[in-house]
């Protein structure tokens, strides 16, 4: 489900986006939340859920599922290559083992700019080999959060998008637009779930 995501969340004080978003210009955003017993996680994530291993493995999900398939395939005919994109992970054997570094690369679209063992974020918008500031710009969080107490794992896709370049009157993705982006979102979250869970 899809729930408000607070002005004070920490990804709007983050380096990416304050370096990237000098005007403060307003953002398309979202939160999708889904919570999943902790009986029905696969044990060994668990286990070395301390480590960040829940989180690369919804991760890995996310981008070598099929969820992301087709814009993967997409993308690959555009700019895949064997010079300027050839560091960049492109197959699903390589999306599904990759561990998420800071400075990963993925299809020419997304870069990891953090890494914690709650959370990944990526910077999305335009391709990763333009580093300056973007017309257009986001940045997207895959989350976990283990909650002992009430015996879940929550898992959080966020999404923040804005003008990077000049100023802005309003956030911009229209509405329509918007609502695709939340159902792809649901899609992706599926995709990803499925590969932590027994």
């Amino acid at each position: 489900k899809f729930v408000p995501l607070s002005p004070a969340d920490a990804i709007f004080t983050s380096p990416a986006y304050l370096r990237n978003n000098p005007n403060k210009n307003p953002a398309s955003q979202d939160l999708c939340v889904r919570r999943v017993p902790l009986s029905k996680i696969k044990p060994h994530l668990l286990e070395k859920e301390a480590e960040g291993k829940l989180t690369e493995a919804f991760c890995q999900g996310l981008w070598s599922g099929l969820g992301y398939a087709y814009q993967r395939h997409y993308l690959s005919k555009k700019y895949q290559n064997t010079t300027t994109t050839a560091h960049q992970l492109w197959t699903r054997p390589e999306l599904a083992s990759s561990s998420y570094e800071p400075g990963t690369q993925i299809t020419d679209h997304f870069e990891v700019v953090s890494k914690t063992p709650e959370s990944i974020v990526v910077r999305c918008g335009g391709s990763p080999l333009e580093q300056g500031v973007r017309a257009s710009d986001g940045l997207f969080e895959m989350g976990v959060q283990i909650k002992k107490d009430e015996g879940v794992a929550e898992f959080r896709l966020k999404s923040v998008f804005y003008k990077g370049l000049g100023k802005a009157d309003g956030p911009p993705m229209p509405a329509h637009v918007f609502f695709a982006h939340k159902l792809y979102t649901k899609l992706w979250m599926e995709t990803a779930v499925g590969n932590v869970v027994m």
